[in-house]
């Protein structure tokens, strides 16, 4: 069995073919994926699929929409997670966090959000699911501030220093289709040496193909796609095991226990 620990499987890309890309996901041994949240407009219909497909999910305010986000939102936020904190298949606040690769976004804008979103993940002990791009340090600084009980670093690109810091404070770290690009040495090394116990997989479906599927820009103007699907993550899987030579069985165990041990609520929504 896998997890896939990130999947935007709401994401308008799967609208045509939803059904047949979770079942291609079950036939692929991937039996549960967890849907993160990304914006106030985007929560409820989020909810409604995880329901319907029983899927965990998590509730929060992406760093790349915060710029559209209003004050009001993190009020919403709060209350969202109040009125749903029964509900097995709530396991985390997220996809939060900071991104300071993107160029034109308002730094202090996302850090107030980030700075609100680890209140309230501390205030309804939840595990956060963190995106951390070009922000480790701040991220960091932010936890070690309002710490919580642990989580993801989703698609992790920082240095060993860092991914060491984010395992001592109770995160996983999630690797994807990045990995199984060639070029992608420091990404590949960091799989390979940290912990087994540190890493979680993930597809981020839609985004982060792998190799296998990525379309050079000539090729996506010329209406080739690069959709990644759930279903990708144990042929992704096998590329990590190949890099640490590593059975395949005992890497599937590994990180589906890792997952369930960082976002504990998981077995509670599974059992119902």
């Amino acid at each position: 069995m896998w997890i896939d620990s990130h999947c935007h499987l709401d994401a308008t890309p799967f609208d045509l073919d939803r059904a047949k890309v979770l079942l291609r996901a079950k036939q692929s041994g991937v039996l549960h994926m967890v849907l993160p949240g990304v914006c106030a407009t985007q929560w409820a219909g989020m909810q409604d699929l995880a329901h319907q497909s029983k899927l965990p999910y998590g509730l929060g305010i992406h760093p790349l929409q915060v710029h559209l986000a209003q004050p009001d939102d993190l009020l919403a936020l709060q209350d969202r997670l109040a009125q749903f904190y029964d509900d097995p298949l709530l396991i985390a606040v997220g996809e939060i966090g900071l991104d300071f690769f993107v160029p034109g976004l308002d730094r202090e804008v996302q850090q107030g959000f980030f700075d609100r979103q680890l209140q309230l993940a501390q205030q309804f002990d939840l595990p956060v699911i963190l995106h951390a791009r070009g922000a480790g340090d701040a991220l960091l600084k932010g936890l070690r501030k309002t710490p919580v009980c642990g989580g993801i670093v989703h698609a992790f690109n920082g240095s060993l220093q860092q991914a060491l810091a984010f395992v001592a404070l109770g995160f996983k770290l999630g690797f994807g289709g990045t990995l199984t690009f060639e070029r992608a040495l420091r990404i590949r090394h960091l799989a390979q040496h940290l912990p087994l116990t540190a890493i979680v997989l993930e597809t981020d479906a839609p985004d982060i193909p792998p190799q296998w599927l990525y379309r050079t820009t000539e090729q996506r103007a010329q209406g080739q796609t690069a959709r990644n699907e759930p279903g990708e993550l144990p042929r992704i899987a096998q590329c990590l095991a190949q890099l640490s030579s590593m059975p395949i069985e005992e890497l599937a165990q590994a990180t589906t226990w890792n997952v369930r041990q960082v976002l504990p609520r998981l077995d509670k929504g599974f059992s119902q």
